[in-house]
């Protein structure tokens, strides 16, 4: 049995096809050029190109499988599900130590503190120190401002997206490369090798 089905996805797993009439988002093109952009919320063309309005796309043969949001904050920003987890907690219960953190999710601290660390090099929290009662300073973390947040993590995920369409540009400009150079061969098994896994 194949690992995957005839349209490219995970054998079993659930495949959709852009609708634009269903989405929360749009995919804009140029009739005259391959500029092709992302807009959420919008029902007008995001920008023009050459001095005419984009146009939307209204059909893709390619079927997608559908992302989950834990797996898109993995691989945009390398968040798996603790991270998550205490990334939540924070925002939900904050201002909270690493220790709080840990108590309250029943993560090892070292565990906890990482991902804190990280959350705050990503945006999605802040750190600051709290003065203790009985003496000393201790760090804590609050959520950004939520709006903040959105803002953040939507350029974050459309700068990683950028990073990904380039990657699939440069296979498909690679491919048509190989197959202008030669015509009369199959693509080899083997041409995916040629890129690299990072």
């Amino acid at each position: 049995m194949s690992e995957h089905d005839t349209n490219g996805t995970a054998e079993g797993a659930h495949a959709v096809q852009y609708d634009p009439a269903s989405s929360r988002y749009d995919v804009f093109e140029c009739p005259d050029c391959d500029n092709v952009v992302l807009a959420l919320g919008r029902d007008d063309p995001p920008m023009s190109c050459h001095g005419e309005p984009m146009q939307r796309v209204a059909d893709c043969d390619i079927t997608v499988k559908p992302p989950d949001v834990r797996q898109v904050l993995l691989d945009a920003f390398g968040l798996p599900k603790a991270g998550l987890d205490i990334c939540l907690c924070v925002i939900g219960e904050g201002p909270l130590s690493a220790n709080e953190v840990a108590e309250t999710l029943g993560y090892d601290r070292s565990t906890v503190t990482r991902y804190l660390n990280k959350l705050v090099d990503i945006g999605l929290l802040r750190r600051s120190e709290l003065n203790r009662e009985e003496g000393g300073v201790v760090n804590v973390y609050h959520s950004v401002d939520l709006e903040r947040m959105r803002r953040e993590t939507l350029i974050g995920f459309y700068i990683w997206a950028g990073e990904a369409a380039a990657l699939i540009e440069e296979a498909n400009v690679t491919k048509q490369d190989y197959m202008d150079e030669n015509p009369d061969r199959e693509l080899p098994d083997v041409f995916w090798e040629s890129f690299p896994d990072d």
